[in-house]
């Protein structure tokens, strides 16, 4: 058992959005397999379709997405995640995004009317959604210090992570301007990108909306020195996630401060049975060098 935010999840290991977090039964699943909490998918007010398919696309070193958002809106996602708060004790985080800036606190209203999620993660960071919604507002010092005010304007005494990618004037900065404005955690990183990939034989982009954002263990190095910066920058605790699919890469967010770990992209690869794993693997880790807490190695790298 970990501690975070007052919360005492059985594992460090949260399922991240984006990941098996659309319904009740789904999320449920998700904990029995092993998992200590669990974010939904990121949603807003209404129905949300996406981006055509193909919208996801493997390849060698990692997951090519660009789901576009996809959800069906707060109210239907208000009336799953109660369900699975009468089926389950563990945390959930609800993952939530605006159209604008004042959207996010709209949403959040409408959210917390109907339910109360253990924190709400605010994502400002989705590298897919570009040409609909401009530049994230994760890219910019002011519009993040924005969001997260308005946030924890409407979050009242729900927690708020800010889910931050690795792009824009430096994680590091843009942790201390959420911390700043009332941020009680950060979730480093989101996917990284856009990137692309062609097709040789037709000589076309393989995903219909071209870019998408890269996941998946080609990120792990960028996600572990994220969320070592972030670390370096603010007190509050950190959701470390981007590219674990094993013990090892979980071991390095810890070392480099994370809190929480992420699981997200490795659900593909490992399947829903890679929870009881790495938590299997911290334990052996634990005791092969002599620690009997985690609390021990958080962090440890930067000494």
């Amino acid at each position: 058992m970990t501690r975070f935010l007052g919360l005492k999840p059985d594992s460090l290991l949260v399922l991240a959005s984006g990941i098996l977090g659309l319904t009740a039964s789904s999320l449920k699943r998700v904990i029995d397999f092993g998992a200590g909490a669990v974010t939904t998918k990121s949603f807003n007010l209404e129905v949300r379709k996406g981006h055509k398919a193909p919208s996801i696309i493997p390849f060698k070193n990692g997951v090519l997405n660009a789901v576009g958002l996809s959800n069906p809106g707060v109210q239907e996602m208000a009336l799953e995640i109660e369900k699975f708060k009468k089926r389950c004790d563990a945390p959930l985080f609800a993952s939530v995004f605006g159209r604008t800036i004042e959207e996010y606190g709209e949403v959040i209203q409408q959210l917390i009317d109907r339910v109360q999620p253990d924190l709400i993660e605010i994502n400002v960071s989705c590298p897919n959604v570009r040409s609909e919604f401009g530049t994230p507002f994760g890219d910019s010092l002011d519009d993040t210090a924005r969001v997260t005010e308005i946030a924890k304007k409407y979050a009242g005494k729900i927690p708020v992570s800010v889910k931050l990618g690795p792009h824009g004037p430096g994680i590091g900065r843009l942790a201390r301007v959420c911390e700043d404005n009332g941020a009680d955690a950060i979730t480093a990183i989101n996917t990284v990108g856009p990137g692309m990939l062609i097709d040789i034989n037709v000589m076309k982009p393989v995903l219909s909306n071209k870019t998408g954002g890269v996941s998946g263990p080609a990120i792990l190095p960028i996600a572990v020195k994220s969320v070592y910066e972030v670390f370096e920058h603010v007190s509050i605790p950190i959701i470390g996630t981007g590219g674990v699919t094993g013990t090892e890469d979980a071991i390095q967010m810890i070392l480099a401060g994370a809190t929480l770990i992420g699981i997200g992209t490795a659900v593909y690869y490992e399947g829903i049975e890679v929870f009881a794993k790495i938590n299997r693997g911290i334990t052996e880790y634990l005791q092969k060098h002599g620690r009997t807490s985690i609390e021990e190695i958080r962090g440890k790298a930067h000494e």
